[in-house]
């Protein structure tokens, strides 16, 4: 068990969460959850030990272990992909490596003959003969296949090595482990996969995700980081989600409660105060108002933006028409796929990290070239508006942010104040539309790209993992305002609810193919099995 006691976290004026105390208990799976900016990562890393509170205490139970994904990408770069896994195991590691020193020596001395002795019995024990396939198994399972296995960290992208650091602290099979966005940089089947291995952990686990799919299947408890405390609630995230309604509509009803009373003992003081055989009345009721707390209730930290699309032109029948397209880089991604693409299609693009997804959006767009086929053919009234899987393609430099969106301004004749509108329903409010891009967070960049599309006011919507750096709420905005748009919306999304709740055409890039099924998320999968 991890106990966090009193913890108060501040910096300057600003305070995250205070007095915050909870119990994780072994057996139960929390998903801490919470608005960006709310503080989950900050109270992660204090019951990691990794950062230090204003006050508080963390106590861990006696021989209990702990787990936690760190983000660093760059720290086993001289190590191979496997051995980096296996290092999540400490003590076998530490053996291993001795070992492996002893051997490499020509003569031993008797003493170091014995200590070999005792070294395969306590590498034995520990499990060291059966590690290098547990690690192997680990990394498949992430979607590392077995060819890469004993090459050097610096050979994989950032979002890979942090599937081979997920497979580290795994590897320990930590009795507390702590995950911080594991989900990020993982496609659906190894999320699957990790769903599974989650829920065959019978310690505690603690997790940080903004997939509501992900939580729903792993939490049986959900800690709330809001109204700068966490409140811990029983069941997943749907339940959650229920239990707090019930919750915040009950305070407001008590609240509403109070201060009716409060009317109408202060309006009978009013009327009769003055009156001597109502006096001892009104003084009773006087005491009674004055015992009534009604309080103010505390501002959540969870604030949605408000994401409406509206195309400038309207959307013709044909929008999409490509024939027999190709596309090899190092390898094969997909070779003599035809798709054609309708007014009013919501196309889910899904497939295995490195597929080519990104790679098919940008041929569909016309801004990549195809290797063969005919030239990509778009509808007269097509106009994109494009969410691109990294902000950085297209917010650079230094600019106050309300700079860079201006640039975006469909006519030049539309007044600024119209574009701070839109900042301000992406959640910029006041001096914060000047802040430097520089700084943004990936949550505040997500949400000026999507106030750039609805600048832009494209028939087209285009989003390549829309969701990798906004919170469940900003996520949900979104995905209720993708629901309410006519014309087409293509998007890459390996979020499983966002996918089933939106897509009406699956995609499919795998090994080599392109599987195009007319139908929602769970129709294909259905299909596929049947297939297979």
């Amino acid at each position: 068990m991890i106990t966090a006691s009193n913890i108060t976290m501040r910096y300057g004026q600003r305070t995250l969460f205070e007095d915050v105390s909870v119990k994780f208990r072994p057996g139960n799976r929390y998903g801490l959850i919470g608005a960006n900016g709310s503080g989950k990562s900050t109270f992660m890393k204090i019951l990691s030990g990794e950062l230090t509170s204003t006050s508080g205490d963390v106590a861990v139970d006696t021989d209990c272990t702990l787990g936690y994904l760190r983000q660093d990408h760059y720290q086993f770069d001289e190590e191979m992909i496997i051995d980096t896994v296996m290092m999540g195991n400490k003590v076998i590691w530490a053996l291993h490596t001795e070992r492996e020193e002893l051997y490499s020596k020509g003569d031993l001395s008797d003493e170091e003959m014995n200590r070999i002795g005792e070294i395969e019995t306590e590498y034995g024990e520990a499990g060291g003969y059966t590690m290098e396939p547990e690690a192997a198994k680990l990394l498949v399972g992430l979607g590392i296949d077995e060819s890469k296995h004993y090459e050097p960290m610096t050979s994989l992208a950032g979002g890979y090595k942090l599937r081979v650091l997920l497979a580290q602290v795994l590897f320990a099979n930590p009795d507390i482990l702590l995950l911080d966005e594991p989900t990020n940089h993982l496609d659906m089947a190894s999320i699957d996969w990790l769903e599974d291995f989650l829920k065959r952990n019978q310690g505690t686990v603690i997790v940080i995700s903004h997939d509501r799919y992900f939580l729903n299947s792993v939490c049986t408890r959900i800690a709330d980081l809001d109204f700068q405390e966490i409140r811990e609630f029983a069941g997943n995230y749907d339940d959650f989600m229920i239990a707090n309604a019930i919750v915040l509509d009950q305070q407001q009803r008590d609240k509403a409660k109070k201060e009716k009373r409060i009317d109408q003992l202060q309006g009978f003081i009013n009327r009769f105060s003055a009156n001597a055989s109502k006096a001892k009345q009104a003084t009773s009721r006087q005491k009674e108002m004055d015992k009534i707390n009604v309080g103010k209730l505390k501002p959540s930290s969870r604030v949605s933006p408000y994401i409406r699309f509206a195309p400038i032109v309207k959307l013709g029948e044909k929008v999409i028409e490509a024939t027999d397209i190709s596309k090899t880089f190092d390898e094969a991604l997909f070779k003599d796929v035809s798709i054609e693409i309708g007014n009013g299609e919501k196309i889910a693009i899904i497939g295995t990290n490195g597929v080519g997804k990104t790679t098919l959006i940008r041929i569909l767009m016309k801004e990549l070239a195809s290797d063969s086929g005919t030239e990509v053919i778009l509808g007269e009234t097509v106009h994109f508006a494009y969410f691109p899987q990294d902000a950085s393609d297209v917010i650079s430099g230094d600019e106050p942010a309300i700079d860079w969106l201006l640039r975006f301004k469909p006519d030049p004749e539309l007044p600024d104040d119209e574009v701070r509108s839109i900042m301000g329903r992406m959640l910029f409010r006041g001096k914060e539309v000047d802040k430097s891009v520089s700084i943004l967070s990936g949550g505040e960049r997500a949400r000026m790209v999507l106030g750039k599309m609805i600048l832009e006011g494209g028939n087209v919507l285009v989003l390549d993992e829309p969701t990798n750096h906004l919170d469940l709420e900003s996520i949900e905005s979104l995905n209720y305002s993708l629901g309410l748009v006519k014309e087409t919306v293509i998007f890459v999304s390996h979020d499983r609810e966002f996918v089933n709740s939106l897509a009406t055409r699956i995609i499919d890039i795998r090994d080599g193919q392109v599987f195009d099924y007319p139908g929602t998320l769970e129709e294909y999968e259905y299909w596929k099995t049947k297939q297979a």
